[in-house]
């Protein structure tokens, strides 16, 4: 679509450079060629523009076979306009001056040109052929069969159309049609896989059947070898038991040997020992002999000494007891003496003073004294009245 701009009562044209433009005014072709770009009056210009590139035309349409079976076609149809002057005088390509847009729809009318075209050639070829070989052979078949009728319809070339590539893409029949068709090759194919698993089942027993006679050879080959190992063990325990036995008669002569060495060599200590013993036996006894008569002799020596200080000292204690009994015998004769002087000397009342005082020296200890309220209120009394107790 062109695009088309206002300005001031003119308008511009801009068009694709897939697109050819015809400006025609009066009659009078102004600019014809695609992407051109011009100004123009809406109220005296006539625009054309027919699409040059190439198109893509999709149709899908039903046929009946021979067999009168109904088969669905799809086929794609590539085209372009070669001639645009040609298109444009056959078919309506003008546009509007103010939108750009076709007036008419000339692309629907040549899709339904060559859409009918197309289908008329491939039904003419399908109505010829069964349903079977169109199936296996139909889309070569109808491809050709299309290309070559558009190339040699004449109304094409008269519009200006050239046909670039027809494709088919599938002749499909009815979905009923199509299932019962399936089901012998679907049933072929079955056998097959169900022929393959028994194959495969086969071949497993047979490989099952194989490891089964491998597993017992494997078996009678171990049980064999464990047969040989049985024996060699034996073997190998009475040469181990052999070798121990002289091992241990070895072991027992030289132990034998050792002990009678130990024994020959604890009598020889012994012997040695004894005889130490017996030396150091007879030293020591002299040793103490000679220690006892040295105490002995200190002792009686210690002893006589000793008698002859604690007679010395028995002596001086005699002489001193003596010589103290003098002196105290003298002392208390000198303090007798003057006691008696003393008394002789004194008053009746200081004896009897002295006397109470010797008594209260004498008398025994009296922690407490209890006076009763009687002997209490008598003694009171008497010093009341000035008598003496």
């Amino acid at each position: 679509m062109a695009d088309i701009t206002r300005r001031l009562g003119w308008r511009h044209l801009r068009g694709a450079p897939t697109a050819h433009i015809r400006h025609q005014r009066a009659g009078k072709l102004l600019h014809d060629g695609p992407g051109l770009s011009f100004w123009f009056r809406a109220l005296t210009a006539a625009l054309s523009e027919v699409p040059v590139d190439d198109r893509e035309l999709a149709m899908t349409f039903h046929a009946r076979t021979s067999d009168f079976q109904d088969v669905a076609v799809q086929a794609t149809v590539t085209y372009r306009i070669s001639d645009p002057a040609l298109a444009a005088a056959r078919l309506d390509f003008s546009v509007d001056p103010d939108t750009g847009v076709w007036r008419g729809a000339p692309l629907e009318q040549l899709g339904t040109l060559l859409t009918e075209t197309a289908q008329q050639h491939a039904l003419d070829v399908l109505a010829r052929t069964s349903l079977s070989s169109a199936l296996v052979d139909g889309v070569a078949a109808v491809r050709e069969r299309v290309a070559a009728g558009l190339g040699a319809e004449p109304r094409l070339p008269a519009t200006g159309i050239e046909v670039v590539a027809v494709r088919v893409v599938a002749l499909r029949p009815e979905p009923e049609v199509e299932r019962a068709l399936r089901t012998p090759a679907r049933e072929q194919i079955q056998q097959e896989a169900d022929r393959a698993t028994y194959e495969r089942r086969a071949v497993a027993v047979e490989r099952e059947r194989a490891i089964a006679e491998n597993e017992l050879a494997s078996q009678i080959e171990l049980a064999r070898r464990e047969e040989q190992l049985v024996e060699q063990r034996g073997t190998n325990a009475r040469r181990e038991a052999e070798e121990h036995a002289a091992a241990d008669a070895v072991r027992a002569e030289a132990e034998a040997a050792r002990t009678v060495k130990l024994a020959q060599a604890e009598a020889d200590r012994s012997l040695r020992l004894a005889d130490a013993e017996a030396t150091r036996s007879v030293q020591l006894a002299d040793a103490e002999a000679r220690r006892t008569e040295r105490l002995a002799e200190a002792e009686a020596a210690r002893t006589v000494r000793m008698a002859d200080a604690e007679a010395a000292r028995s002596v001086r204690l005699a002489r001193a007891e003596a010589e103290g009994a003098r002196e105290v015998g003298e002392a208390r004769a000198q303090a007798q003496a003057a006691w008696l002087r003393v008394h002789g000397e004194v008053d009746v009342a200081t004896l009897h003073a002295l006397a109470g005082t010797r008594l209260a020296e004498n008398l025994p200890n009296i922690d407490s004294v209890t006076i009763s309220p009687d002997v209490l209120t008598g003694l009171l009394a008497r010093l009341g009245n000035g008598e003496r107790p």
